[in-house]
């Protein structure tokens, strides 16, 4: 289910944050769905569970799961928080790409497709439903 990079030099716990949000967002894990313990992934990825529980902390401030005493840490149905900074971030690197793509001459009927299919592959669906 995960795939952890050692060489890489994005540190380990975002690779598991990275890896989480992907499954979640193409709902691989759906809402109020259990994840491993921060134990039972440790032991399967073979890494330091404080590693784990990092990852855990920062995917439950961002709204992408949360924990219940006791019982575990949970999938949330829809993200709660938006972190504001994040979005405009992610706003910008999309503007620069499409930017870029259309310097390279890429249509504007392209990109109106590209996004579409991008939304329809991890929504669900197609255009025309």
């Amino acid at each position: 289910m995960f795939q952890i990079d050692l060489t890489s030099r994005k540190p380990i716990y975002e690779q598991v944050m990275n890896q989480f949000k992907q499954l979640i967002i193409k709902e691989v894990l759906g809402a109020d769905e259990k994840i491993p313990s921060v134990r039972e992934l440790a032991k399967q990825l073979t890494i330091n569970p404080n590693t784990i529980q990092k990852a855990y902390r920062e995917l439950e401030r961002q709204g992408y799961v949360y924990s219940v005493k006791g019982r575990g840490n949970f999938v949330c149905g829809k993200i709660r928080k938006v972190d504001e900074e994040k979005l405009n971030k992610l706003k910008k690197q999309i503007q620069n790409s499409l930017s870029e793509l259309i310097y390279l001459g890429i249509e504007k009927e392209e990109l109106i497709e590209l996004i579409e299919t991008t939304y329809s592959t991890i929504k669900g669906g197609s255009k025309n439903d």
